[in-house]
């Protein structure tokens, strides 16, 4: 599969590196091409100079073309590099990018490549819980 690991955070939409219980995963999802140029859709930047995390749309950001964020989307893919904690074998995997309930928490649900068990990639990790 040989995924292309991001060089930069502005890349990404969706970002995240951590360990989970006995493995680790880096997590990313690029962000979507504009459909008018060759730039990047990124939500829009508030007048403080942040972005607007809460925003129903996308722009880019060279010609400033919009696109509703239920459209863009589901056409986006968490693209995972891993080590599975169950039998720390590496691999890679891509999933879509919507969060799923997985152990009574959200997340982005993918699985082994080499057990097959279902790993989850939580928002915040719940205490005492290892994955």
């Amino acid at each position: 599969m040989a995924l292309k690991k991001p060089e930069s955070m502005d890349e990404c939409v969706y970002f995240s590196n951590r360990s989970i219980g006995k493995g680790r995963a880096m997590a990313w999802v690029y962000r979507a091409k504009c459909p008018k140029c060759d730039g990047r859709l990124g939500k829009p930047i508030k007048k403080d100079g942040k972005i607007d995390k809460k925003s129903e749309f996308y722009v880019c950001y060279k010609c400033g073309y919009s696109a509703e964020v239920k459209d863009i989307d589901p056409q986006l893919k968490v693209e995972i590099d891993y080590v599975c904690p169950y039998c720390a074998k590496e691999g890679e995997a891509t999933t879509e990018y919507k969060r799923k309930t997985w152990q009574g928490a959200k997340a982005y649900v993918f699985e082994c490549a080499h057990c097959g068990k279902k790993i989850g990639i939580t928002k915040k990790l719940k205490q005492g819980k290892d994955f």
